[in-house]
């Protein structure tokens, strides 16, 4: 294969090649629209990864042409994002040199490049289950918990003042300390709370028109007529010229120190693109696969942290404005990109006038849109195991840390996992009067047995930690019959594992019904389950004759025995 075949073969050149001339004007429509919250979205975000404000404009460029040429999603839009800035605060604020903007550049760079690589390996070996490690109740209680600490982080920004605690609690603690001893800024709060108040109502009541760039546009103007420069804190001008890779002052050590943080951040950046990836393709019709985004999202974040920017994912509030928009193919992120790129070459000096409270503003807003109240009274109404676990993930993140408290709520979904196979839902089946087959004797209590048979369903795997639980239930329901055993039947459908240690449970449970004349066998068992038990049986216990295929047989083997 020659390198123009492979080079073909990538999802953007593929689609250039078949571009067609229609599309052209809903791509461009799109990308321009789009700039207007990529701009303001991406320096708010490096300002919240702690990062200078222009750092988020060099990654929202090159990730976005990277992801044009190799992404499979076609509309999907990468930068920047709030999941992910206090996640990269806490990799590199306490490496970095303190106030020293280009060390926390440098190793923000470096975390990129890591993402980046851990998510291409991760792609190539196909690894994108991983993020089933993030199920609903930690990803629930993880982005209420962001979406808190970019909240508390911004506050004292969005007011005109500073608080050096790095922890929420103490965050909180000395922002309601500066409040109540008057120490606001009357001009930036005006500013921040305006142009709060601006993005909401233009949410609200305009849609169409973006309410962000009518805050930061706003604002840009207001402190440029009133003079508000030396007043009240500003993002300040940007460098002139564009990045080229830098890594000064990074040494292995940092590097070393920023590995487990990466892994995270792949972690969460991969889930999120992921589920963006898959809800867009599904409502236009395509496929997208899994590891093909992984190894796109990899690129995207080598190549951004290679110049000046860091780690990023898809965005769940940039992707849907290019898709309501118009936008047909990787030609909007193009757009988008390039119109980033001509504000940051022609027109630098306008940041100088941006302050500081509107780009909190504008974090502020973007991060209630990942709080979900609904979603967490649905939870504690479903299922108060998922709730204390994603309860867990949002302490943990709010609380411990960011890192650690995924970690620890990760943790807890195999704990949970765990439990539930370890005291899984059991019953024994009856008949009814109205419907055929056996049913739960918990939802039909008029149902009746068979005398002599108990007929008894366990939903779990066995294994070490219920093996016991499953031996003991068995023989609490055989002392409790109403009439003398003879046979005991296990509806064994729900039972998708065995190990060594329940197959020792089973035999001791066979031996012991025996001595009672008491015979077990099993209905409906998986093939793979029995030839397990069939051959760790002990001297050939459980023969073919201990198996059937239906509750059915089983039971009318007992009636015509």
């Amino acid at each position: 294969m020659s390198w123009t075949s492979g080079l073909g073969r990538l999802p953007g050149v593929a689609t250039a090649r078949a571009y067609r001339r229609e599309w052209l004007r809903n791509d461009i429509t799109a990308g321009l629209v789009l700039t207007a919250l990529l701009i303001p979205a991406g320096m708010g975000y490096a300002q919240a990864a702690g990062l200078p404000a222009y750092a988020g404009l060099y990654a929202t460029i090159v990730p976005l042409l990277a992801y044009a040429v190799v992404g499979p999603s076609k509309i999907l839009v990468l930068g920047p994002d709030s999941s992910l800035a206090p996640l990269i605060a806490a990799a590199i604020v306490p490496l970095a040199v303190t106030d020293d903007p280009a060390s926390a550049l440098a190793l923000a760079g470096v975390l990129g490049v890591l993402v980046g690589i851990i998510l291409l390996a991760g792609g190539f070996l196909r690894l994108g289950f991983v993020t089933a490690l993030l199920s609903k109740p930690i990803r629930l209680g993880y982005l209420n918990a962001i979406a808190l600490v970019v909240i508390v982080g911004q506050c004292p920004k969005l007011l005109g003042f500073s608080v050096d605690a790095s922890d929420l609690l103490g965050q909180i603690e000395q922002t309601v300390r500066s409040v109540a001893l008057g120490g606001v800024d009357p001009v930036a709060a005006a500013v921040g709370i305006g142009s709060i108040a601006v993005i909401v109502a233009f949410r609200r009541w305009l849609p169409r028109v973006p309410g962000v760039l009518v805050a930061v546009i706003g604002a840009v103007v207001a402190s440029a007529a009133l003079d508000l420069t030396d007043r009240i804190d500003m993002v300040g001008a940007l460098p002139t010229g564009l990045p080229l890779p830098s890594f000064g002052g990074v040494d292995w050590g940092d590097v070393a120190a920023l590995i487990g943080p990466a892994a995270a951040i792949a972690l969460i950046a991969f889930a999120d693109t992921g589920v963006l990836s898959r809800t867009f393709a599904a409502r236009r019709g395509d496929d997208v696969d899994g590891s093909s985004e992984m190894k796109a999202i990899g690129v995207a974040n080598v190549t951004g942290g290679l110049f000046g920017g860091f780690p990023i994912s898809a965005s769940g509030s940039r992707t849907p404005v290019a898709e309501q928009n118009g936008a047909r193919t990787q030609l909007t992120g193009v757009v988008g990109a390039l119109a980033v790129l001509v504000f940051v070459l022609v027109a630098p000096g306008v940041t100088a006038y941006l302050p500081d409270a509107a780009l909190g503003a504008v974090v502020i807003v973007a991060a209630t849109s990942l709080v979900d109240v609904s979603g967490t009274v649905r939870m504690w109404h479903l299922s108060r195991v998922e709730f204390a676990t994603g309860a867990a993930a949002f302490l943990g993140v709010a609380l411990v840390g960011v890192l650690e408290g995924i970690l620890v709520a990760i943790g807890l979904s195999f704990v949970a996992v765990v439990a539930r196979a370890w005291q899984p839902y059991r019953t024994e089946l009856v008949r009814t009067q109205h419907r055929p087959g056996f049913h739960d004797v918990q939802r039909h209590p008029d149902g009746h047995r068979i005398p002599g048979l108990v007929l008894l369903r366990f939903d779990a795997p066995l294994f070490f930690a219920n093996g016991e639980i499953f031996d003991q239930y068995v023989r609490s329901v055989v002392d409790a019959a109403p009439t003398p055993v003879e046979w005991v039947v296990i509806a064994a459908e729900p039972i998708t594992g065995l190990d060594t240690t329940a197959v020792d449970e089973l035999v001791d449970l066979d031996r012991f019904l025996r001595s009672r004349e008491i015979r077990l066998v099993f209905a409906e068992m998986k093939g793979p389950i029995k030839d397990r038990l069939i051959r760790f049986g002990v001297g050939g216990r459980f023969d073919s004759t201990r198996f059937y295929y239906t509750v059915e047989a089983a039971v009318n083997a007992f009636e015509l025995r």
